[in-house]
């Protein structure tokens, strides 16, 4: 397997980028960013400097992925996605002079594996969003979304429940939930969903 950089893509020679990914045109990744294998970062997606990445992830077409956001293993960043790293954003300090680097504290946004951020979302920095959660499109995530979360609207609040095949799950009572196209059990507890044990 090979690395595939597009000729217009800017990739700073310090990131690392894993076997079989695939950067796109116009992209640009920072240096320091790691990408895991077989990650794709589609047209004019940007990852800022230090961000990492694992396995099999997908940043769609100008997704913005600032630093020092974390991405586990297989988590998919919709496209026009944008991941803050601001609390409290200003180009000028009190005094009208521009501000630098260090003049702020960057704060990060982290999806856990298998998360799924949709299409337009703003996942406003710091936030964990967990493992195989789900935003939808448009949303604006501002405090943590539960595992398996099925997250919607402004600001984004749980709708639902998904599985890892991303399908809104069946109750069928008594907190057992079931995945219409895996047959996965889960169960529900005091907020929060895990994986029924065979």
């Amino acid at each position: 397997m090979t690395v595939r950089i597009a000729p217009s893509a800017d990739v700073s020679p310090q990131a690392s980028i894993g076997d079989g990914s695939a950067i796109w045109h116009l992209a640009q990744v920072r240096e320091g960013a790691v990408l895991g294998g077989n990650c794709i970062v589609g047209r004019g997606a940007y990852v800022g400097t230090g961000v990492v990445m694992g396995d099999n992830c997908k940043l769609q077409n100008y997704a913005l992925v600032y630093e020092p956001a974390r991405l586990g293993h297989g988590v998919f960043v919709g496209p026009a996605v944008c991941f803050t790293n601001d609390h409290f954003p200003r180009s000028v300090t009190p005094d009208g002079q521009l501000k630098r680097g260090d003049d702020w504290e960057a704060v990060g946004v982290t999806c856990l594996d298998g998360a799924s951020i949709g299409a337009r979302s703003v996942c406003v920095a710091p936030v964990t969003i967990g493992r195989w959660a789900l935003v939808a499109a448009g949303s604006v995530v501002v405090k943590d979304v539960p595992d398996f979360a099925l997250v919607a609207g402004v600001p984004a609040r749980r709708i639902g429940w998904v599985g890892r095949a991303g399908v809104p799950l069946t109750d069928t009572g008594d907190g057992r939930w079931i995945c219409p196209e895996t047959g996965a059990a889960y169960m529900e507890h005091d907020g929060t969903l895990t994986e029924a044990t065979p």
